[in-house]
């Protein structure tokens, strides 16, 4: 039952039902970050469902607060097909229809414009849109085209957009995607104490394929799902350099993904399998953080990745490509090294140049140590999103003409 009085006003102090889509159900960042987000008001009282697309991994299922409702929608995919994106947006109105939703809150490219779409056809009060990653940057013309007419199609339906850095917010402004009074920024939070006070994994000699009494090498490590955007195939044709320049280092490939089985066929033909160990899926990053020395992340395409929070959480360092909003929180010669997007040699020569001064590697790991990450408390997350979700519901009951508290143009997270 939606929190409404006789007259269809909605009372904010009363249990709200909030709808999260999302269109796959992985082991990556835009997932957790949707999981904390149903997990933190289902905890606070209100009723949740998450509706996701039809592919899902276990590991992210078993996060999700037994008090959210899951709830899989037919021809929810991430490629974009007309039949199934059809039948997406028709099960999806349904649903918010059925569930009499008070908020919508959409997450990744695909489910946010199918989901606004199909919340603005049901009569969704509130529509909030979470965005994680921009996806008309570094791509094709045509995609570009294709993903920034759909999101000035979404836009004026939706009430909020959630992005988890400013630059991610800059760039959906300046390509005039939503104003600047209906976009927000917060953090992707996470258990900060969980990676500040981890070890390393209690069998990290066998991790890294060590025979008795050798000693520890220069460890490496990158966190990141297997997909074309995250650059592993690339990124190991220059690690060779690294290799040659530090013939006993090793990198840690953690993570899976539909490319794995390619990216370790393309270590083992390039003659690195020695010097490359694939982890697979691990429910322990924090522990693989404090073993390296070094952290890395390539990527071509993201939002602000939280893994690299987590990198710093854990005190060490990180390499990484440049990225909007990456210099929020990775500042060069203080905590790591940014190289440029489209030059993956440069990022090799960069970590072989790190690990090649044991004083400066001290120092950014000083640096990491020292980052301020308050502002990725998953508590705090919540708490923000919380308040632009009243926010939003305030403006409804406003353009309706129900008396509310004074409007507040930007609201005033919480701190």
């Amino acid at each position: 039952m939606k929190a409404q009085d006789a007259e269809g006003k909605i009372d904010l102090g009363r249990r709200l039902r909030i709808a999260h889509v999302i269109t796959r159900l992985i082991n990556g960042g835009a997932d957790e970050n949707t999981v904390h987000s149903c997990n933190w008001a289902a905890q606070g009282g209100h009723n949740v469902v998450l509706l996701h697309g039809e592919t899902v991994q276990p590991e992210i299922i078993a996060k999700v607060d037994p008090r959210v409702e899951l709830i899989g929608v037919p021809g929810l995919t991430r490629s974009i097909s007309p039949v199934s994106d059809m039948r997406a947006l028709l099960a999806l109105t349904r649903r918010f229809r059925t569930l009499n939703a008070d908020i919508v809150h959409t997450h990744t490219s695909k489910a946010g414009i199918l989901g606004r779409l199909a919340a603005w056809a049901a009569g969704v009060p509130a529509i909030v849109h979470g965005v994680h990653i921009v996806p008309f940057i570094n791509v094709g013309v045509a995609e570009r085209f294709a993903y920034l007419a759909l999101e000035k199609l979404a836009a004026p339906v939706t009430s909020a957009f959630i992005s988890v850095s400013e630059g991610i917010r800059d760039l959906c402004l300046s390509a005039g995607v939503g104003h600047p009074d209906n976009h927000y920024v917060v953090r992707s939070g996470f258990d900060l104490d969980r990676f500040r006070n981890a070890g390393p994994p209690d069998d990290w000699r066998d991790l890294l394929r060590l025979t008795p009494g050798a000693p520890r090498p220069p460890v490496l490590l990158m966190i990141a799902a297997f997909e074309p955007r995250k650059r592993h195939a690339e990124f190991l044709d220059v690690f060779k350099k690294v290799a040659v320049r530090l013939p006993d280092a090793v990198l840690v490939l953690a993570g899976d993904g539909p490319l794995h089985s390619i990216v370790e066929s393309r270590a083992k033909w390039l003659g690195l399998e020695r010097q490359v160990v694939f982890t697979g899926y691990r429910d322990d990053p924090e522990r693989l953080i404090a073993l390296a020395d070094l952290c890395l992340l390539c990527s071509m395409r993201e939002g602000l990745p939280r893994v690299v929070m987590q990198y710093l959480a854990g005190g060490k360092p990180c390499v990484a490509c440049d990225l909007p909003g990456l210099r929020e929180v990775l500042r060069p010669g203080i905590n790591g090294v940014i190289t440029p997007a489209d030059d993956l040699a440069a990022m090799a020569d960069a970590i072989a140049s790190v690990l090649e001064d044991r004083e400066r590697l001290a120092c950014l790991a000083q640096g990491a140590a020292a980052t301020d990450l308050s502002n990725w408390d998953v508590k705090l997350m919540g708490k923000r999103i919380d308040a632009i979700y009243r926010e939003a519901l305030d403006q409804h009951r406003a353009s309706r003409g129900v008396s509310t508290r004074p409007p507040v143009r930007n609201v005033a997270l919480p701190r």
